[in-house]
């Protein structure tokens, strides 16, 4: 019986539960203030610190309101306490925190709930290969890694360039205006990139932090790789998005999955 429970737990565990991000205890510091922040995974009931170890952690860096960027590994300790890293901001303006993991990770799902996955996650050419292949009753199995962005508003005035350009990612959701920037309530256009190309047919998700069951809103990418979202008035906010490609006969699972968030914040008032 306890089997058959876990087993129905398992099948029953939402897609979403793979969402990744990094929460930090403000995002509108004091120049110079310690910002204490979090890896965080899943939602809702399954939402839990991130149990991610350092060493799959390839990129963390600070690029700051000039386009600056610095490393900021060392401020990383995953497993503490109360946190699992904190840095120090100091110029105006708006921050950018990104972090990359390896993709050494692997992920093995019976048929019914890999076919589920795929389909609440909007991987709608994933699900046309198996198809193609007639491997919807096989397992599925994947590598992946995981990319996240922060918005840090650091004091105010200052420049917040690197917020819309894209900063090296695999995938990567780039807003076209700081939304930090943007009179309340305004729409926040956003370009989803993949490999370096706008990705078209990707779902993204807009998702309340403070009512993380379901998201609050999703959109599939235009042609051009494009969604629009309506920006919210307060509290703490994550964008993310999944993609995912076949991976070549040789290897020892079937795709290569990304996970992409971008997280921020308004003050409650």
């Amino acid at each position: 019986m306890r089997t058959l429970a876990l087993l129905a737990m398992l099948v029953a565990l939402p897609a979403s539960a793979h969402d990744f991000w990094l929460q930090p205890q403000s995002f509108h510091p004091a120049p110079g203030a310690l910002l204490p922040l979090t890896l965080q995974v899943g939602h809702g009931p399954y939402r839990q610190r991130s149990p991610l170890p350092v060493r799959r952690i390839v990129r963390f860096q600070d690029v700051a309101p000039d386009g600056t960027a610095s490393d900021l590994r060392a401020a990383l300790h995953p497993g503490e306490a109360d946190e699992d890293g904190a840095v120090r901001l100091t110029a105006p303006g708006t921050h950018v925190l990104v972090l990359e993991t390896d993709d050494r990770a692997q992920s093995h799902l019976p048929a019914l709930r890999f076919n589920d996955y795929l389909t609440v996650e909007g991987l709608t050419p994933a699900l046309e290969l198996r198809r193609a292949g007639h491997r919807m009753d096989a397992d599925g199995a994947e590598n992946y890694s995981r990319r996240a962005k922060v918005l840090v508003r650091v004091g105010s005035g200052g420049s917040s360039a690197p917020v819309t350009r894209p900063l090296g990612l695999t995938l990567e959701i780039v807003p076209e205006v700081d939304p930090y920037a943007l009179p309340r309530p305004a729409d926040l256009p956003v370009r989803i990139c993949y490999e370096g190309r706008p990705l078209a047919g990707a779902l993204v998700k807009l998702t309340d932090l403070a009512h993380d069951a379901e998201p609050l809103e999703t959109h599939r990418t235009d042609g051009d790789g494009r969604a629009r979202f309506p920006l919210p008035d307060a509290g703490d906010w994550l964008l993310n998005v999944i993609w995912t490609k076949p991976q070549p006969p040789t290897a020892e699972t079937d795709f290569e999955t990304v996970f992409s968030s971008l997280s921020f914040g308004f003050p409650r008032r």
